[in-house]
């Protein structure tokens, strides 16, 4: 099994050390759900010092909202520095420069409470922010380029499982039982130096993307030396090798921006890209994940311990991604996960519609939430971070994911922003919106997206090249249910 799927020390490795970083990500998004009362009394305390009085209610929960969205703000922001760190340093070595950006955000985050300066805390959120927007762009890039066909998926998922399983941490240590408390909450913020120091004890013995050293900077020997401690196999190694070259013959060096969404062959992909990102992030679950305890509280009495059966699904249902990206591939998941959103929802605007009338229905409403998570990692989660990896070639492959990740992040930012106040004014019916968007990314997933399972980068993007003349459902594996 190894053998077959070309599975060596160095390049589990190389992933490992990679996704320590969504795992940093995934932390920071789970350790402010719990304790988000006792963090908004420092920023009202430290208002008081000030200016001898109290923060006023609306006030402080508009602060409570900027300091949850700006980590999104400058992820988004973060997201515009991914083509140029990654073609000129390499996939690996950003990776190693932008962990810094997240070593500085959890140190100014734990410096906050000392200093009692709550903009100290707002601006080592934007900081790891920075770190999110370039992060979880390069890690799929690179990941992605020292896979091999057969695990690339698999593999790809999992930076979304590194992610969770640290949004699931981040719950368990914000508890009041564990670090969410008035005296440990500003150590909680810091842990996530942890695996960032790891990250840099093992990232820089893990070998460069072979296909940037051969496509980017033309250096075929070193490319060939990194795919052979990435593989082991001389015979794969002169394979892959002919496929990069072969590759080369067909893509334009020199790619600006500009000619990446004025390319005909792009403008497809490009759609794709639009629709499974916003489809993903502006379908409920980043509401959830960040509102959970919230959302729970008023109608559960420890609500912040059912907040973390949220972030087991989470994680569960990832695992469930990793082992099916391989064996049902990406379109299935993509529409299973939308068409099961669109009706969760649903069914979460009926519930929550008739709850006065029959309290009965409570936990059935916390099975709904349940699935709007587990139909989220089942596939637009994981692959909406990695698929534009798979629809561009070497050239437009940075931009397509520093494209990517302004989407998903600014639409993580506008969701944090705009969910409470929507949830104020339209009740219940905030769930139905969500299902407008599941249901559009469902039907543009459909029509547009062809299966990338166990196809080379050359074979996917020479479909989109030959879609300048010939209509791509026509091409060979296209329709995955036929």
């Amino acid at each position: 099994m190894f053998q077959e799927n070309h599975l060596t020390a160095t390049l589990l490795a190389s992933v490992l050390a990679t996704v320590l970083g969504s795992l940093q990500i995934g932390y920071h998004t789970g350790n402010v759900n719990a304790p988000a009362k006792i963090i908004e009394e420092f920023f009202n305390k430290t208002w008081t010092t000030r200016h001898n009085q109290s923060m006023p209610d609306h006030s402080l929960t508009l602060l409570w909202s900027l300091s949850v969205s700006f980590k999104d703000f400058g992820a988004l922001l973060g997201s515009l520095g991914v083509k140029y760190l990654a073609d000129s340093y390499g996939r690996r070595n950003s990776i190693l420069i932008v962990n810094s950006l997240s070593v500085a955000g959890a140190c100014s985050m734990f410096a906050s409470k000392a200093s009692e300066l709550f903009e100290v805390l707002i601006l080592g959120r934007f900081i790891f922010g920075l770190f999110c927007g370039l992060a979880m762009s390069l890690n799929p890039l690179y990941i992605q380029e020292v896979s091999p066909t057969s695990l690339r998926g698999a593999f790809a998922t999992l930076n979304q499982v590194s992610f969770a399983s640290g949004t699931l941490v981040g719950m368990v240590v914000g508890l009041e039982t564990v670090l969410g408390t008035e005296n440990y909450w500003a150590v909680m913020l810091s842990l996530s130096l942890i695996p960032a120091v790891i990250q840099y004890l093992v990232l820089p013995f893990c070998p460069e993307s072979p296909r940037y050293l051969l496509l980017n900077r033309g250096e075929a020997s070193k490319a060939e030396a990194a795919l052979l401690r990435l593989r082991c196999s001389a015979d794969w190694v002169s394979r892959e090798l002919k496929e990069m070259e072969e590759e080369a013959t067909h893509t334009q060096g020199g790619l600006t921006v500009c000619d990446f969404f004025n390319k005909r062959s792009y403008r497809q992909p490009i759609i794709i890209i639009f629709a499974i990102t916003l489809g993903s992030q502006l379908s409920g679950f980043n509401a959830i994940i960040n509102y959970s305890t919230r959302m729970f509280q008023a109608k559960f009495h420890r609500a912040k311990y059912l907040t973390l059966g949220v972030g087991v699904v989470n994680v569960t249902f990832t695992l469930v991604a990793f082992f099916l990206m391989e064996r049902a591939g990406r379109r299935k998941l993509l529409l299973t996960g939308f068409l099961s959103i669109a009706v969760s929802n649903l069914l979460l605007t009926t519930v929550d519609s008739v709850l006065y009338l029959v309290p009965d229905l409570l936990s059935l409403q916390v099975l709904l939430v349940f699935s709007v998570i587990s139909a989220y990692e089942l596939g637009p989660g994981p692959i909406s971070w990695f698929i534009a990896a798979e629809l561009f070639d070497q050239p437009g492959r940075p931009i397509a994911m520093s494209f990517t990740s302004m989407l998903n992040w600014g639409g993580k930012f506008v969701l944090a922003l705009l969910f409470p106040p929507l949830l104020k004014s339209c009740g219940a019916y905030v769930y139905l919106l969500f299902m407008a968007v599941a249901l559009l990314a469902f039907t543009l997933t459909w029509l547009l997206l062809p299966e990338t399972k166990g196809r080379t980068f050359d074979d996917i993007t020479e479909e989109f090249r030959g879609a300048e003349g010939i209509p791509l459902h026509n091409s060979t594996g296209f329709n995955t249910f036929n």
